[in-house]
Protein backbone atom coordinates (compact mmCIF):
# COMPACT_ATOMS: atom_id res chain seq x y z
CA UNK A 1 0.00 0.00 0.00
CA UNK A 2 2.85 2.38 0.84
CA UNK A 3 4.48 1.69 -2.52
CA UNK A 4 1.20 2.35 -4.29
CA UNK A 5 0.79 5.76 -2.58
CA UNK A 6 4.40 6.68 -3.37
CA UNK A 7 3.95 5.71 -7.03
CA UNK A 8 0.74 7.75 -7.24
CA UNK A 9 2.47 10.79 -5.67
CA UNK A 10 5.46 10.49 -8.01
CA UNK A 11 3.15 10.28 -11.04
CA UNK A 12 1.11 13.20 -9.76
CA UNK A 13 4.21 15.41 -9.38
CA UNK A 14 5.62 14.31 -12.73
CA UNK A 15 2.41 15.18 -14.55
CA UNK A 16 1.89 18.45 -12.70
CA UNK A 17 5.40 19.71 -13.53
CA UNK A 18 4.77 19.51 -17.26
CA UNK A 19 1.55 21.46 -17.08
CA UNK A 20 1.83 24.97 -18.50
CA UNK A 21 1.15 27.65 -15.93
CA UNK A 22 -0.05 30.14 -18.52
CA UNK A 23 -1.64 29.13 -21.79
CA UNK A 24 -0.17 30.53 -24.97
CA UNK A 25 -2.23 33.56 -26.00
CA UNK A 26 -3.93 33.57 -29.38
CA UNK A 27 -1.99 36.64 -30.51
CA UNK A 28 1.42 35.85 -29.03
CA UNK A 29 4.11 38.39 -29.87
CA UNK A 30 7.14 36.66 -31.34
CA UNK A 31 10.16 36.52 -29.05
CA UNK A 32 12.40 38.86 -31.07
CA UNK A 33 9.72 41.52 -31.35
CA UNK A 34 8.98 41.16 -27.63
CA UNK A 35 12.66 41.74 -26.83
CA UNK A 36 12.63 44.89 -29.01
CA UNK A 37 9.53 46.22 -27.24
CA UNK A 38 10.97 45.48 -23.81
CA UNK A 39 14.25 47.16 -24.82
CA UNK A 40 12.44 50.33 -25.91
CA UNK A 41 10.42 50.33 -22.69
CA UNK A 42 13.65 49.95 -20.70
CA UNK A 43 15.16 52.94 -22.48
CA UNK A 44 11.97 54.87 -21.76
CA UNK A 45 12.21 54.02 -18.06
CA UNK A 46 15.84 55.14 -18.04
CA UNK A 47 14.84 58.47 -19.58
CA UNK A 48 12.09 58.89 -16.99
CA UNK A 49 14.54 58.15 -14.19
CA UNK A 50 17.33 60.35 -15.53
CA UNK A 51 15.20 63.35 -16.51
CA UNK A 52 11.56 63.03 -15.37
CA UNK A 53 10.50 66.37 -16.86
CA UNK A 54 11.67 65.46 -20.37
CA UNK A 55 8.61 63.30 -21.06
CA UNK A 56 6.05 65.59 -19.41
CA UNK A 57 5.96 67.87 -22.44
CA UNK A 58 4.76 65.07 -24.73
CA UNK A 59 1.06 64.99 -25.51
CA UNK A 60 0.85 61.25 -26.13
CA UNK A 61 1.82 58.49 -23.74
CA UNK A 62 5.34 57.28 -24.61
CA UNK A 63 4.44 53.68 -23.71
CA UNK A 64 1.43 53.79 -26.03
CA UNK A 65 3.67 55.21 -28.77
CA UNK A 66 6.11 52.31 -28.40
CA UNK A 67 3.30 49.76 -28.57
CA UNK A 68 1.88 51.49 -31.67
CA UNK A 69 5.35 51.46 -33.22
CA UNK A 70 5.33 47.66 -33.09
CA UNK A 71 1.60 47.44 -33.96
CA UNK A 72 0.75 45.79 -30.64
CA UNK A 73 -2.01 46.66 -28.19
CA UNK A 74 -1.52 46.78 -24.43
CA UNK A 75 -3.59 43.64 -23.77
CA UNK A 76 -1.60 41.64 -26.31
CA UNK A 77 1.63 42.88 -24.74
CA UNK A 78 0.47 42.04 -21.21
CA UNK A 79 -0.66 38.53 -22.19
CA UNK A 80 2.55 37.83 -24.10
CA UNK A 81 4.65 39.20 -21.25
CA UNK A 82 2.82 36.96 -18.78
CA UNK A 83 3.31 33.95 -21.05
CA UNK A 84 7.05 34.54 -21.46
CA UNK A 85 7.44 35.27 -17.74
CA UNK A 86 5.96 31.87 -16.87
CA UNK A 87 9.11 30.23 -18.30
CA UNK A 88 11.84 31.60 -16.03
CA UNK A 89 14.85 30.49 -18.09
CA UNK A 90 13.48 31.88 -21.34
CA UNK A 91 12.48 35.15 -19.68
CA UNK A 92 15.89 35.49 -18.04
CA UNK A 93 17.52 34.91 -21.44
CA UNK A 94 15.36 37.67 -22.92
CA UNK A 95 16.44 40.09 -20.19
CA UNK A 96 20.08 39.12 -20.66
CA UNK A 97 19.80 40.05 -24.35
CA UNK A 98 18.18 43.36 -23.41
CA UNK A 99 20.93 44.07 -20.86
CA UNK A 100 23.62 43.41 -23.49
CA UNK A 101 21.97 45.83 -25.92
CA UNK A 102 21.62 48.48 -23.23
CA UNK A 103 25.26 48.07 -22.23
CA UNK A 104 26.43 48.26 -25.85
CA UNK A 105 24.41 51.42 -26.49
CA UNK A 106 25.57 52.90 -23.18
CA UNK A 107 29.19 52.53 -24.30
CA UNK A 108 28.36 54.23 -27.61
CA UNK A 109 26.58 57.06 -25.85
CA UNK A 110 29.44 57.50 -23.38
CA UNK A 111 32.03 57.70 -26.16
CA UNK A 112 29.91 60.21 -28.12
CA UNK A 113 29.44 62.25 -24.94
CA UNK A 114 33.20 62.31 -24.32
CA UNK A 115 33.85 63.46 -27.90
CA UNK A 116 31.29 66.25 -27.55
CA UNK A 117 32.76 67.20 -24.18
CA UNK A 118 36.25 67.47 -25.69
CA UNK A 119 34.95 69.60 -28.56
CA UNK A 120 33.17 71.92 -26.13
CA UNK A 121 36.27 72.20 -23.93
CA UNK A 122 38.43 72.96 -26.97
CA UNK A 123 35.97 75.59 -28.21
CA UNK A 124 35.84 77.10 -24.73
CA UNK A 125 39.63 77.16 -24.57
CA UNK A 126 39.84 78.83 -27.98
CA UNK A 127 37.24 81.37 -26.93
CA UNK A 128 39.20 82.22 -23.79
CA UNK A 129 42.48 82.28 -25.70
CA UNK A 130 41.20 84.81 -28.24
CA UNK A 131 41.26 88.14 -26.52
CA UNK A 132 40.77 91.33 -28.41
CA UNK A 133 43.42 93.05 -26.37
CA UNK A 134 42.93 95.69 -23.75
CA UNK A 135 39.76 97.70 -23.78
CA UNK A 136 40.10 100.79 -25.93
CA UNK A 137 40.74 103.93 -23.95
CA UNK A 138 38.95 107.17 -24.61
CA UNK A 139 41.06 109.77 -26.21
CA UNK A 140 41.39 112.49 -23.65
CA UNK A 141 41.69 115.18 -26.29
CA UNK A 142 38.24 114.45 -27.69
CA UNK A 143 35.33 115.43 -25.51
CA UNK A 144 32.52 112.96 -24.92
CA UNK A 145 29.77 113.25 -27.51
CA UNK A 146 26.46 114.61 -26.42
CA UNK A 147 23.48 112.41 -27.03
CA UNK A 148 20.41 114.08 -28.40
CA UNK A 149 17.58 112.56 -26.39
CA UNK A 150 14.90 113.92 -28.71
CA UNK A 151 16.35 112.08 -31.70
CA UNK A 152 16.35 108.83 -29.74
CA UNK A 153 12.70 109.31 -28.74
CA UNK A 154 11.73 110.04 -32.35
CA UNK A 155 13.52 106.89 -33.53
CA UNK A 156 11.69 104.80 -30.91
CA UNK A 157 8.32 106.25 -31.92
CA UNK A 158 8.98 105.52 -35.59
CA UNK A 159 9.88 101.89 -34.90
CA UNK A 160 6.67 101.41 -32.90
CA UNK A 161 4.54 102.50 -35.84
Amino acid sequence: MKNFVIIILVLFFAVSCKKELVKEPKRLIEKGKMIDIMYDLSVLDAIKYHNPLSLDSLDASPKRFILQKYKVDSLQFAQSNMYYASDYESYKDMFDQIAKRLEKNQKKADSLFKIEEKKAAKANKNKKGKTTGPAPKLNETQPARKINVDSIRRAIRQTKR
